[in-house]
C-alpha cells in the first residue's frame, strides 16, 4: 500500500511538472496577455487605425484626408501624454507625416499615418 501511495505522488508530481513546463515554453501565457487567446493577432487596440463598423477598413473607402488624419494623431498623442502637441502635418505620398513637439516646442517623434488604413508608425 506504501508503494501504491508513492506511485500516485510521485504521478500527480510529475503531471504537475510537465503542466508547468508545458505553460511556460509553449506561450500559453503570452497568447492571454493580449485577452484574446490562442490564433487571434494580439495587440490590435495598440496601434490606432481606422475602422469601419466591421472592425476592418471597408472596401473602397476613401483615403484618409489631411484632417482625419491630424485628429486621429491628436487624439493618440492626447492619450499618452497631454503635454505634448501636434506641429506640421505633410503629405508624404502614400502616408501623411505628422511631428509631435515637446513642451519647448522641439520635435521629440515623428508619425506616420497611412492614407488607405489610418495606422500610425514611427518614424525616425
Amino acid at each position: 500500500m506504501k508503494t501504491f501511495g508513492a506511485v500516485i505522488i510521485g504521478g500527480l508530481l510529475l503531471l504537475a511538472v510537465f503542466g508547468v513546463a508545458f505553460s511556460n515554453f509553449s506561450g500559453f501565457g503570452h497568447a492571454q496577455a493580449c485577452g484574446r487567446g490562442w490564433g487571434a493577432s494580439g495587440g490590435g487596440n495598440y496601434v490606432p487605425q481606422r475602422r469601419g463598423p466591421s472592425g476592418l477598413v471597408p472596401n473602397g473607402a476613401p483615403a484618409l484626408s489631411q484632417e482625419q488624419a491630424q485628429e486621429l494623431v491628436a487624439n493618440h498623442v492626447r492619450k499618452l501624454n497631454p503635454d505634448l502637441k501636434i506641429g506640421r502635418l505633410q503629405d508624404a505620398g502614400s502616408y501623411y507625416e505628422a511631428e509631435v513637439l515637446g513642451a519647448n516646442g522641439d520635435v521629440v517623434q515623428r508619425l506616420g499615418v497611412d492614407k488607405e488604413s489610418g495606422q500610425m508608425i514611427l518614424i525616425n
